[in-house]
């Protein structure tokens, strides 16, 4: 089965290897406090900053997933409110977990700005210029859910104090593991606020990160798959490159060879890897049916687009030879 879903979606094929690896050399049972795994924990940090070109003083830790990130600002990093400028489903979702610890009593005084930067709902993205007028009008902190993008496009680390994901898109390994890589500002504001009720606050995960170790006993296993695809994976610039080539070539594939139409009009919005395809509810139900029986797995639609588009992962695990069975798919379907 060829999978497309935008995740969890495709691992790499490696990984099987590596979790065999991890389980013969004992990995998985080490402690979590012994030298063996705090090794693990600071050479995944070292390839982390390495690969993705994360700015040196920017700090990195390990959570359970992008959502628990959700918490961590709202507990961590938030003084009075956030602001959530959203353009869809998750982008939404963010905002009303966030309102409900930190209810937005005074929306002229947000402290923390909140942005989706690839939304996986709809397939819409906000660019690196954008978040550049956001850094030069905003004075707080700024943070962003890169889930569907961090491991796959290039940033600018330095126009947000807070990034974070999961890995089950980009980076290619099977859920239950988040990155919350954040700033010297936003680790100033954490010790100004001095939250420390919860295993998730952002200063006692940092104290422990310090020693390379966890507040609890962590996902060894995704960690050290995480390190293991790390060393295998070009520099962030390469896979940028490959997958903004894809992209266009999706988006003008579907426009120019297919029946389909595209959920996201204006081009400088579309995602570079989450392309969102519109049609009649009956004919996404059918093309989805029709994929499956051929050995392909498509995205659903979500939220407010669950019925009327299904969407295509463009991450770098998935392959040219498996984008040409999809793309030959479509271009005869129906006909």
């Amino acid at each position: 089965m060829i999978t497309f879903y935008p995740g969890p979606s495709k691992v790499y094929p490696a990984v099987a290897g590596f979790a065999q690896e991890a389980v013969l050399s004992g990995v998985v049972s080490l402690n979590h406090r012994s030298s063996g795994f705090m090794d693990i924990v600071k050479e995944t940090l070292r390839l982390l900053h390495e690969k993705l070109a994360v700015p040196e003083e920017y700090h990195i830790f390990f959570v359970s997933s992008a959502t628990e990130c959700w918490e961590i600002v709202a507990q961590s990093l938030t003084v009075a409110n956030s602001l959530h400028p959203y353009s869809g489903a998750f982008g939404k979702k963010w905002m009303e977990y966030a309102h409900r610890i930190k209810p937005a009593l005074m929306p002229g005084e947000a402290d923390v700005l909140c942005v989706v930067q690839n939304e996986t709902s709809n397939g819409t993205q906000v660019r690196m210029e954008t978040l550049k007028q956001f850094r030069e009008q905003f004075t707080g902190l700024i943070a962003v859910d890169a889930v569907s993008s961090l491991g796959g496009l290039a940033f600018d680390w330095r126009l947000a104090d807070v990034w974070f994901a999961s890995v089950q898109k980009c980076l290619g390994l099977p859920p239950g593991l988040g990155l919350m890589i954040y700033s010297p500002a936003a680790l100033e504001r954490a010790r100004i606020i001095g939250d420390r009720q919860y295993y998730n606050s952002l200063l006692f995960i940092h104290e422990n990160m310090e020693k390379f170790q966890t507040p609890y006993t962590p996902n060894s296993l995704g960690i050290y798959l995480l390190m293991r695809v790390l060393q295998q994976v070009p520099p962030i610039g390469t896979v940028d490159a490959v997958l903004r080539q894809r992209a266009a070539s999706w988006y003008r594939f579907i426009e120019e060879e297919t029946r389909w139409n595209l959920l996201i009009d204006q081009p400088e919005h579309r995602s570079d890897t989450v392309i969102a395809v519109l049609g009649e509810e009956e004919a996404i139900r059918a093309v989805k049916a029709e994929a499956l029986r051929a050995g392909i797995t498509i995205g659903n639609g979500y939220g407010d687009w669950k019925n009327t588009t299904f969407r295509i992962a463009n991450f770098p695990a998935i392959d040219e030879s498996e984008i040409t069975v999809l793309k030959d798919f479509l271009r005869t379907y129906g006909r």
